[in-house]
């Protein structure tokens, strides 16, 4: 059995991109693609030939805290893929009881039916892309599930897995605060221990976007958004379920820990079309992607072993503030000492603003640890942009 070390503070995680979907959302700029069909075989073998190369470059005896599937839609993905690439990672890293295995799903009634074989494969958390939980707004999101699909999905998951998350998107196009309260009343009578509140944003190069620009998508202005916000924390914090992320909801000990890793500025391997990674190799910070198209990805992992652009060094600078950027999202804070040790020694943060901003009810540096309140972390773009001048 290989050792229990971990040399890197924040865990090591494997993230495995999937880059299929059965339909692309207009909200959508993750890197998803539409295919008619799909050499699964061809695609396994892939995955497994990219994860061999980056497990050489990773030294011996790191272990796994977390590995996560997305996309795209990994609920596409045969049990079987699933099965395989967990094999290889408990290979090459060890996949331990208390190791988080979450795949994002989508709640269609075909998906859904293969839940138990995604358990049987290793998954251990279903993470469901719901949205919304009424059919006229997931219409308007662009999604191919029913309402009703969505309840029977959640309630098939409940009954498979333990650990189970879904998402909902709110400040969507004619919403209402009340509205919004009865839908998230209704989202925690089924919720487990984790839900994922995500406010819409309109991102470049989508649908979305488009309409935004030629005003046939209006959403809530600032102010709705925020009092939408506002409600969503009351809510979930009544429920006992608060918030330990900008967007992320659960209950103690219900976190997802893949999603962790990356906050608490840890480690980890991305492989899959677009997928990035962080690794710390003798001492430096290096960043890897992989290429974006699929096609062009599979015939790299299939003539070179990866798909992957060349690696980019982290500056000292730069890991200071993408530590910062990572820890301030979390309820938990950052400590300083972890920061000035990423940042080469030197505090990468103004502390004339943090004494600033922790006057006006944004920030709280208690000892060594500094966290945005929740005020702050409503803010937390405009706390950011004091913090790094």
């Amino acid at each position: 059995m290989l050792p229990l070390t971990d040399t890197v503070p924040g865990g090591f995680g494997l993230y495995v991109h999937w880059p299929f979907c059965a339909s692309k959302c207009p909200y959508c700029d993750f890197n998803s693609h539409v295919r008619e069909g799909v050499d699964q075989a061809r695609w396994r073998a892939a995955m497994l030939r990219e994860m061999d190369h980056f497990a050489a470059r990773v030294p011996a005896g790191r272990r796994l805290s977390s590995i996560f599937f997305g996309g795209g839609t990994p609920s596409l993905m045969p049990p079987e893929t699933v099965a395989a690439i967990l094999e290889r990672a408990d290979h090459h890293w060890g996949i331990g009881d208390g190791v988080e295995v979450t795949l994002e799903a989508n709640p269609t009634s075909s998906e859904a039916a293969r839940f138990a074989g995604f358990r049987a494969a290793g998954v251990n958390r279903l993470s469901m892309g719901i949205q919304a939980l009424n059919d006229a707004d997931l219409k308007v999101l662009g999604r191919k599930h029913s309402a009703t699909e969505a309840t029977a999905a959640i309630a098939m998951a409940k009954g498979v897995f333990d650990r189970f998350s879904f998402d909902l998107i709110y400040a969507r196009p004619g919403q209402t605060v009340a509205a919004w309260q009865d839908e998230l009343s209704r989202a925690l009578d089924m919720a487990v221990g984790h839900l994922s509140l995500y406010q819409l944003t309109i991102e470049e190069g989508t649908q979305f976007h488009t309409l935004h620009q030629r005003g046939d998508l209006v959403v809530p202005d600032e102010d709705l958004a925020g009092d939408l916000y506002e409600a969503t924390q009351v809510l979930l914090n009544q429920a006992g379920m608060p918030a330990y992320e900008v967007s992320n909801h659960a209950r103690p000990g219900q976190e997802s820990r893949h999603n962790l890793v990356y906050w608490r500025y840890g480690d980890y391997v991305g492989i899959g079309p677009g997928a990035h990674g962080r690794l710390t190799l003798k001492g430096e910070k290096i960043a890897t992607r992989t290429h974006r198209a699929p096609e062009i990805w599979l015939q790299r992992v299939e003539e070179g072993g990866t798909g992957a652009h060349a690696d980019e060094r982290v500056t000292p600078e730069q890991r200071g503030r993408e530590a910062l950027m990572m820890g301030l999202r979390l309820a938990e804070g950052v400590s300083l000492s972890r920061l000035t040790a990423e940042a080469g020694g030197m505090v990468p943060v103004d502390m004339a603003a943090v004494d600033r901003l922790s006057r006006h009810g944004l920030l709280t540096l208690e000892g060594d640890r500094l966290t945005a309140t929740a005020d702050g972390r409503q803010r937390l773009n405009g706390v950011l942009a004091a913090l790094l001048g």
